[in-house]
């Protein structure tokens, strides 16, 4: 069966809603970091099953954590608001061996960590990645910020699917330490992913301000899927995940709602495909 290419633009809440249980095997999401900006909280509910292993999903714990966590900060619960609902979707949108990969920065990752803990369940926390670069501005009053992360949850802790030997290999640090063999081959990545972001003058670039590195999602692509199954974007931004997806040898959907980034798309995608939807 070949491959199939979606893009939809529009409400990604929406547009959840209308993909169906457990058909997707993989999930990478890079919502708009909570830097001061109001979120748009969604009016639709969600409904799930409480089928499968998931104790106190939604339950009296869930609440009572949720409600701890978000009262220290109204801000966050904004933006918890805004990501909740669609968190909730992207549950009952993974398969029984998928996994979610929820990229945020340093402002929003403690606080989603707690509640993504209960929200899924603390046994379906696989990893904490911090991705690290060295680019940009430095800030003299303070550490300068240089990572973002990315928490790891899969839907069963028992049956979720990984394979870290098909990931791009990384060159050794010291490689006068190891054997010629192994420099040649390079080492496997850590919980911690030394890579440049997007160059600004290089032929990577789209002109979207968001554009995360092609070799962060080949990492998680590879790690978390085979090829033929089904990767889901819905902040798709520049569509770095999509071209990914496509190289791998994967099916795709991405969901945006800006026009700006759906135009970014089809011009960076434009030789695959793929078949547009607007809601």
């Amino acid at each position: 069966m070949s491959n199939t290419y979606r893009v939809i633009q529009g409400d990604n809440l929406t547009a959840l809603q209308s993909i169906a249980d457990q058909s997707v095997q993989l999930i990478y999401v890079d919502p708009p970091f909570n830097t001061g900006r109001v979120q748009s909280r969604g009016t639709s509910t969600t409904t799930r099953t409480e089928d499968g292993n998931r104790l106190g999903f939604k339950g009296k714990r869930y609440e009572i954590v949720k409600e701890t966590v978000l009262s220290y900060d109204d801000e966050f619960a904004d933006y918890w608001g805004f990501l909740e609902p669609r968190l909730e979707e992207a549950w009952r949108i993974l398969n029984q061996t998928g996994t979610l990969y929820l990229h945020l920065d340093y402002r929003e990752a403690h606080y989603a960590k707690v509640l993504l803990d209960a929200l899924f369940g603390k046994e379906c926390f696989l990893n904490e990645i911090i991705w690290a670069y060295d680019y940009g501005g430095k800030a003299k009053s303070r550490w300068p910020a240089k990572h973002d992360t990315i928490l790891v949850y899969v839907k069963d802790p028992n049956n979720y699917y990984f394979n870290n030997e098909e990931v791009d290999r990384e060159p050794y640090m010291a490689p006068g330490l190891v054997t010629p063999e192994k420099v040649e081959r390079g080492k496997l990545p850590t919980d911690v992913w030394w890579h440049t972001i997007v160059s600004p003058t290089g032929t990577e670039k789209t002109g979207y301000p968001t554009q995360k590195p092609l070799g962060i999602l080949r990492r998680v692509i590879q790690a978390s899927s085979k090829p033929g199954d089904v990767v889901l974007d819905f902040f798709a931004g520049s569509g770095t995940t999509g071209a990914a997806a496509a190289e791998l040898n994967r099916s795709f959907i991405l969901v945006d709602q800006n026009p700006e980034a759906i135009e970014v798309i089809k011009t960076r995608l434009s030789a695959l495909p793929v078949v547009f939807e607007k809601l």
